[in-house]
């Protein structure tokens, strides 16, 4: 039984990074209805960032990983918006779908080129003393981790529902033509929307790679599995995404202990099969309907 716990809220910890990458994804999809599949180097790119403070201008750890947030809001969120969504949004969404598989493509290259191929050590935040959590023995890092993801997607969500610029944003999101007639200013809106998306990429980015290095390669899986645990939870619903991201990595944990760790890079593969076909909107997701 305490092993059972022991994996549980180990896949728990990584499933929580998994959905604020995720909740990125359906917040970027209801802000311009695309998918930004430069996700995984949006989380990829601030911890060099971070790497660039500490090991090159020798500054703390807090202050580079302030000055690393502030960059990826700026740089992942607002000249990401106004330089590569703005212009390309009206041809359509499958030219801004094509535009950050390609952006996704330069950040990789391009931290490749200038930090290298090998994977670098990241300093850890918090301990990583072992802990014992009722008979289980889990990393202090891991339960901060969990603690903090879902602490942050609770504020979110009461920001998002409670306060007027989150209500705004909803709606801004919902109906953006009428959002405007009742003096919502979308442009703004939309704009909150992708500087949130930028500061959650930053955050899953502080606190996964202290535990899978920094390498330029680690957007590539942890965009995908992020992707497909937005569609699994249901791609327009923040808390979809949220349960879409604890259960992989809840699954992903128990299949790798009781099973087998050969196959555990197809899971998420198999679990997005097998909700496609039973239920397609996803577990907490809502159906759209569409004319044509």
């Amino acid at each position: 039984m305490s092993q059972f716990l022991q994996v549980l809220l180990s896949g728990l910890a990584t499933g929580s990074i998994y959905a604020l990458v995720a909740i990125g994804f359906t917040l970027v999809w209801q802000a311009a209805q695309t998918v930004n599949f430069a996700q995984g180097e949006f989380v990829m790119v601030p911890a060099f960032f971070v790497l660039v403070g500490t090991n090159i201008l020798g500054f703390p750890l807090a202050l580079s990983l302030g000055l690393a947030l502030l960059l990826a809001i700026a740089l992942l969120g607002a000249v990401f918006k106004k330089l590569v969504v703005d212009p390309i949004l009206p041809s359509g969404g499958i030219s801004l779908i094509i535009a950050t598989m390609a952006l996704g493509i330069l950040l990789r290259e391009s931290v490749k080129e200038f930090y290298g191929a090998e994977a670098q050590p990241f300093p850890a935040m918090f301990p990583t003393n072992p802990i014992n959590v009722f008979g289980a023995v889990v990393s202090m890092q891991d339960m901060l981790n969990l603690l903090i993801s879902l602490a942050v997607v609770v504020v979110l969500t009461l920001f998002l529902n409670r306060t007027r610029t989150g209500r705004s944003m909803q709606a801004a999101a919902q109906n953006p033509a009428v959002a405007e007639i009742l003096g919502v200013n979308v442009k703004r809106m939309v704009m909150y929307a992708f500087l949130i998306n930028a500061a959650l990429a930053a955050l899953a980015s502080f606190l996964i790679t202290p535990v899978y290095l920094a390498k330029f390669s680690n957007g590539e899986t942890l965009g995908l599995v992020a992707f497909i645990a937005a569609i699994v939870g249901g791609f327009n619903q923040i808390r979809g995404a949220l349960v879409g991201g604890l259960l992989i990595g809840v699954l992903d944990n128990l299949v790798a202990t009781y099973v087998t760790a050969e196959y555990r890079a197809a899971l998420p593969l198999i679990l997005l099969i097998f909700i496609i076909l039973v239920r397609p909107q996803g577990i907490m997701g809502t159906s759209e309907g569409r004319a044509v």
